[in-house]
This record gives C-alpha cells, sequence and structure tokens, in this order.
C-alpha cells in the first residue's frame, strides 16, 4: 500500500495519530519528517516510547523523506507521514509530486495565529502556504480524527471557533 496519509499535526506522533488513525488503517509504519527530530537521537527515543512495537517508525529530514518516498510508498504495510508544520510539508510537497492529498490535523495556539477551529490556528503565511498547495493541485483537507468530517480550506472563510 502507498502511505495513505500525509498529515501535518505539531504533536507529531500522540494517540490521535497512532490510535485514532492508526488502527482502523492497521497501521504498519509511520513516517515522522522533521529536520531537527532527524538530527536528535534523544528526541527520536523520546517518540519511539509513543508507537508500539509493531508499528516501524522512521525519522527523516526533508533531505530524506524525498529521497526515500518511492520506497516507504512500495512498502506493502499501511503507512502515514507527518510533519510538525506546515513549512515542512510545503518544502516536502514542492519536491515530491507523489503528494497528492495533505490532511491538516492539530496546529494549536501560539502567537501570530488565528483560530479557525478548535484544534486550529492558522499564521497568514501558513494558510498562505496551504492555499499554494491547492493551487498546485494537492487536496487539502483538515480534519483531526478519521470520524470528523473532512473540510476543504475554503469551508474556513468564517470558520472560528466561540
Amino acid at each position: 500500500m502507498p502511505i495513505e496519509l500525509y498529515r501535518i499535526d505539531d504533536r507529531l506522533i500522540h494517540g490521535q495519530v497512532i490510535v485514532g488513525w492508526g488502527q482502523p488503517m492497521d497501521l504498519g509504519f509511520v513516517v515522522l519528517v522533521d529536520d531537527e527530530v532527524a538530527g536528535s537521537e534523544w528526541e527520536r527515543e523520546l517518540y519511539l516510547m509513543g508507537v508500539p512495537p509493531e508499528v516501524a517508525l522512521y525519522f527523516a529530514s526533508v533531505d530524506d523523506a524525498v529521497a526515500h518516498l518511492a520506497e516507504w510508498r512500495a512498502d506493502p504495510r499501511h503507512g502515514i507521514l507527518v510533519t510538525g508544520d506546515v513549512e515542512t510539508m510545503r518544502r516536502l510537497t514542492e519536491r515530491t509530486p507523489a503528494i497528492r492529498e495533505v490532511n491538516v490535523g492539530g496546529i494549536h495556539h501560539r502567537p501570530g495565529r488565528t483560530e479557525r477551529l478548535r484544534y486550529l490556528f492558522l499564521s497568514p503565511e501558513e494558510e498562505q502556504a496551504l492555499r499554494a498547495m491547492e493551487a498546485r493541485g494537492i487536496t487539502v483537507t483538515v480534519r483531526d480524527v478519521p470520524s470528523a468530517r473532512a473540510m476543504r480550506l475554503g469551508e474556513l472563510a468564517g470558520a472560528r471557533s466561540a
């Protein structure tokens, strides 16, 4: 199976990714694309603790992910690729035209971001980068868990949680 989910989630690996998305998919592997985490043994060990032993976890920088994407897409197991921010996914999608759909999961509050949904806060630059992905033909959906309805970016125009 090819990688079935390309996800942006600032918490990277946590229960919602491993259990919420992974169990229904019969997850076999996760690719965590983050330049800093890929270069930090301590952080890699920390994330390994959040993944069951039967699920392989690969750490990659953007350059490594570009180099290995075809290999992971050819893996017979079900897989998820996750980045912790819009910028990393933007860089990845610009260099790998095989990515045709991106799921935006949790991007949480920090200065300069505006609340769009209870789990989604975007800066103007992040929203612009997501819209640029769409303009390149990538389907960008917003959904925190598989049971929720996937929303397109255009549906967020006036969306704000109270």
